[in-house]
């Protein structure tokens, strides 16, 4: 008991932040899961999320480059891996002078949960107009705003970056909704891509049901989305991922495809999940990315 109370006091005690919620009032799209019901587990997984809400991590002043990030962590749309896909990341880009928030976007593993599409994707929306909408308070510029997602999360971030021109009627009733979603700039972490056969099949359950459709198919494969006017993206993944590395591949094509600027790394070993903390040859790839994103305008 007292071994399971110290564990508890460590989990609670390495995701203490201040939530702040992303929606003034209900968050629309989905029927919210009953208070009491969302919970924090080992290595600060959230799962059932009540309320989409988002962290702010303000990088210090006098090292501000302008830049912000949005962080949507991973978890196939079930739970959010908030620490090391999260937090940590933050933490990271603060300390190159970046500002990031966190977002806790509405994900569920209750099948009779209403958080399929397009509530993960209201959630992410929103985050990126409360950024724009708080750059000149937070000290980021508003053309200088991505997202950054794994796994899932990084299904979410490509979806952002890809069907920004979406309209919802659940969209646009207040200041914040007024502004821009589509991201500057996209870092993709072992991202989820296709919601086809190389796909992830619990987040596409998650996402679009047991027997989707075949337009909500090609609607949610990221690869299939990129146009003209998607905006410059970074790419991670390993040959031994479980979320096949041809996610990655067939989203860089695309992009290639439509002249879209973007950074491919693809290493030998690495597994997935490994946030910051990859082994071997793979523990240079936060250096990449620090490089690549020095380099945007």
């Amino acid at each position: 008991m007292k071994t399971l109370l110290v564990l508890f006091l460590t989990v609670a005690s390495s995701m203490a932040t201040d939530w702040l919620p992303l929606w003034p009032n209900e968050a629309p799209g989905a029927v919210p899961l009953a208070k009491g019901t969302e919970q924090i587990g080992e290595g600060g997984r959230i799962s059932h999320v009540e309320q989409p809400q988002y962290a702010l991590y303000p990088a210090p002043e006098g090292k501000r480059s302008g830049q912000g990030v949005v962080i949507f962590p991973g978890g196939g749309y079930t739970i959010l891996a908030a620490q090391h896909e999260g937090e940590d990341y933050a933490k990271w880009l603060n300390e190159r002078g970046i500002t990031a928030i966190v977002v806790k976007y509405r994900v569920s593993g209750n099948e009779k949960s209403s958080y399929g599409f397009p509530v993960p994707f209201l959630d992410a929306r929103r985050a990126i107009r409360t950024m724009r909408a708080n750059a000149e308070a937070w000290g980021v510029e508003k053309d200088q705003i991505g997202v950054m997602g794994s796994s899932a999360g990084g299904h979410l971030a490509s979806l952002c970056a890809t069907r920004f021109a979406d309209t919802f009627e659940e969209e646009g009733n207040d200041e914040i909704d007024k502004h821009d979603c589509r991201p500057d700039f996209a870092v993709l972490i072992y991202p989820v891509i296709s919601m086809d056969q190389v796909g992830h099949q619990g987040s596409r359950l998650r996402l679009i049901g047991k027997q989707p459709s075949a337009e909500m198919v090609d609607k949610m494969s990221t690869d299939r989305q990129v146009s003209a006017k998607t905006p410059p993206c970074f790419l991670l993944s390993t040959s031994d991922d479980g979320v096949d590395c041809r996610n990655s591949l067939m989203f860089a094509t695309a992009c290639r495809e439509h002249k879209v600027p973007f950074a491919l790394h693809l290493f030998e070993k690495g597994g997935h999940g490994y946030g910051l903390n990859g082994k071997g040859d793979l523990a240079a790839w936060p250096s990449l990315l620090e490089a690549w994103l020095t380099k945007r305008p």
